[in-house]
């Protein structure tokens, strides 16, 4: 299993990868804290309607690179030992795990902006995409694909 930022395929990591491979990088003995974001699948989107599923693509190379250059970024940030995220990709049902970030620093305060930082950032500068299928307040179900930024494309 890669613990290398970037996206990954539904299941192929977990969140105790991630603690992990952050535990056993020899600057960790400088850290005091871990911070961790799991964005997940909620049932209602902003126009109350109903989400029956997301389905998740990325233009992975970009999205590999776009991850891996803000974990860079916010890595050198006073007191920050590690930055990792971890997009998910396929197909996802409410409540399922979208993404991973973790961050892990000297102390509490310093990892609690890098963290907010960093999921501000993948959201709009990383090429992924999700499609909603969802159940309009009028019981029809409607598709369409929205980027992370919430950018609505009308692609079915």
């Amino acid at each position: 299993m890669s613990t290398k930022a970037g996206v990954h395929e539904k299941g192929t990591i977990s969140l105790q990868d991630m603690i992990s491979s952050t535990k056993n990088k020899k600057s960790f003995e400088k850290a005091g804290a871990i911070a961790l974001f799991i964005g997940v699948v909620r049932k209602e989107t902003s126009k109350k309607e109903k989400v029956q599923k997301l389905t998740l693509e990325a233009y992975e190379e970009k999205a590999n690179d776009t991850l891996a250059e803000i974990c860079r970024d916010l890595k050198k940030r006073t007191g920050i030992v590690d930055v990792q995220i971890h997009h998910l990709l396929g197909e996802f049902k409410v409540s399922d795990d979208l993404v991973y970030v973790l961050v892990a620093g000297s102390h509490r305060k310093d990892v609690f902006p890098v963290l907010e930082e960093a999921v501000e950032r993948y959201k709009k500068e990383a090429p992924i995409f999700k499609k909603e299928e969802i159940v309009t307040k009028n019981g029809k179900i409607k598709a369409y694909w929205k980027e992370e930024s919430g950018n609505q494309h009308g692609r079915t």
